[in-house]
């Protein structure tokens, strides 16, 4: 019973017990726009369901043990055994079960709408909780890469695009499913692979090899096999190393040590040692092994663009949550005019990025060769700008809650440390910019769908289409572009999503959007959107609405 001074009163609820899928509106249309219509009654049946569990509190329970009893390496057994396991608490096993059951690791190649419903519960997943999406993330991600090698792909992929998740270190031929890491970096070199210093020795038999070198960052190192990249007599090449060998032994993985990382913490990341007994099999041809890996890179790179949505849709969802509830100086938080303005500016920023990341789903669902070359330029332009305002954004949202925000109990810390990690994760911002800049030199097929896109909005929004011809003129003059690559990579961004919520998006956001981000009526921080706008239609469009039973 408590003390009648601790009486508690003007508290917000806790967000749970509610359809993530359904009051996340801008998600829910894009589902619906871009899924072939015979295959969306049954997509949003699946997404509402696993929207309603991951706004479930036993759900939101397991995001938080996961983060708070992160993984343990077990270098060895009680008699002295070299095992080099990880440790992982059961809820991260329950999240990650969850995961591979909804077809988020390997499921969506080749299924009619197969990476728009997957980038949506992507979406979902990692609000819960990001660090589980990284297996999944990279599971899905190889397949494009093992097709490089079809007998590989026939043995592999199957398993990949299994719904089972068995945690226990196996054979995988032996599985019912199974997981991909990577280990692609070195301490020498980090994204510059080239320099990497890993060697590959061919054996006799046609195809397998033996690995000898170090690895930085080894993602997921509990997975049933990795992507690494090693010097082959040819040059750098792609293998696949599996944990466990066919007759049932343990591969030479040795797992120095995980790393103590800012966010991310219930996500193992290791480095790892191969000490010249590691076998390997080769993926693509020997000396070829940065194009064999291109397509895993694609993949990996919209993922964080849908993990960055997320993790601000995420944010901004608790910001308005807390502010219905939160009364301060006579009113409701949200209706106070000043934090109105800070919640649509936001919302703004979380609406464009997940109508852009489910956009780009959607060119890989259509395949054609318009929307590969789509796909080749927005790609980075969408991975380097998303994930760079993701947190500003979480910072932003967790200020809302004022100190509830910056206690760990509120998880807005949690979303504010794990924020960065996608902007560096598969190439940091400058490598990014730069695969813009090589993209508009080397292939004119990925500006003219760039253009194409942008274009099909032009003429309805006077700001939108003085930004498509500033843009042109840019475009027009590559003298010392390099420097600003950034620059140019930014204004690529928030064209094509003014150009997106132009076309889609309800009038008042678009209006907003256009009236910030390209009409320059705006201020270097949030909530200096002009007062002339709708910005109470933003918000609400924003809300979550939890059900009654939460």
């Amino acid at each position: 019973m408590e003390a009648g001074t601790h009486t508690v009163t003007n508290q917000a609820p806790p967000l749970v017990g509610y359809d993530m899928f359904a009051t996340d509106r801008a998600l829910a249309e894009a589902v619906e726009r871009h899924l072939p219509p015979e295959v969306y009654d049954e997509a949003r049946e699946e997404l509402t369901a696993f929207g309603t569990s991951a706004g479930s509190a036993q759900a939101q329970e397991w995001g938080r043990l996961a983060n708070a009893f992160p993984p343990r390496l077990l270098t060895h057994d009680r008699y002295g055994h070299r095992i080099d396991e990880v440790e992982f608490p059961p809820a991260w096993h329950r999240l990650l079960g969850r995961g591979v059951a909804a077809g988020l690791s390997g499921s969506a190649w080749g299924r009619p709408g197969g990476h728009v419903r997957r980038a949506a519960a992507f979406v979902l997943a990692s609000q819960v909780e990001a660090g589980h999406g990284c297996p999944l993330s990279m599971t899905h991600a190889a397949v494009p890469a093992l097709r490089a090698e079809p007998e590989l792909a026939e043995a592999w992929e199957p398993l990949l695009a299994s719904r089972v998740y068995e945690q226990d270190l196996r054979p995988p031929l032996e599985k019912a499913g199974v997981l991909l890491g990577m280990a692609m970096t070195e301490k020498q070199g980090g994204s510059d692979v080239r320099a990497n210093t890993t060697r590959a020795e061919p054996l006799a038999a046609d195809g397998e090899y033996v690995l000898t070198g170090h690895k930085w960052f080894c993602s997921a190192p509990m997975s049933d096999g990795f992507l690494v990249l090693a010097q082959a007599p040819a040059g750098l090449t792609c293998f696949l190393v599996p944990r466990v060998l066919p007759d049932g032994k343990r591969n030479a993985f040795a797992i120095q040590r995980l790393k103590d990382k800012l966010g991310n913490r219930s996500n193992a990341s290791a480095e790892v040692e191969f000490d010249g007994s590691t076998w390997a099999r080769r993926v693509g041809e020997e000396g070829r092994g940065v194009r064999t890996v291109i397509g895993m890179v694609a993949a990996t790179r919209l993922d964080c663009v849908l993990g960055s949505a997320a993790l601000m849709r995420q944010a901004v969802a608790q910001a308005v949550h807390h502010a219905s509830y939160r009364r301060a100086f006579g009113s409701v938080l949200v209706d106070l005019p000043l934090m109105r303005n800070v919640l649509a500016d936001l919302a703004l920023e979380s609406e464009a990025a997940t109508v852009l990341g489910l956009r780009l789903a959607a060119a890989y669902d259509s395949g054609t060769d318009g929307e590969r070359a789509l796909l080749r330029l927005a790609v980075p332009v969408a991975k380097y700008w998303v994930t760079k305002r993701c947190t500003p954004v979480v910072a932003e949202a967790l200020e809302c809650l004022g100190g509830n925000g910056y206690v760990e109990e509120s998880g807005l810390p949690r979303l504010l440390r794990e924020s960065p990690l996608n902007s560096i994760w598969e190439g940091a911002g400058n490598v990014q910019a730069l695969d813009v800049l090589r993209a508009l030199r080397r292939e004119p097929a990925a500006l003219n769908a760039y253009l194409t896109e942008v274009g099909r909005a032009r003429g309805e929004d006077h700001r939108l289409d003085r930004a498509i011809r500033d843009l042109l003129t840019e475009l027009a003059d590559l003298e010392g572009v390099e420097a600003r690559a950034r620059r140019l990579a930014e204004r690529m961004a928030r064209v094509l999503q003014g150009a997106l919520l132009v076309r889609w998006a309800p009038p008042e956001v678009a209006d907003a959007f256009c009236a910030s981000r390209l009409g320059g009526d705006w201020g270097a921080s949030f909530g200096t959107l002009p007062h002339t706008l709708d910005l109470a239609a933003v918000v609400d469009r924003a809300r979550p609405e939890p059900s009654s039973e939460g």
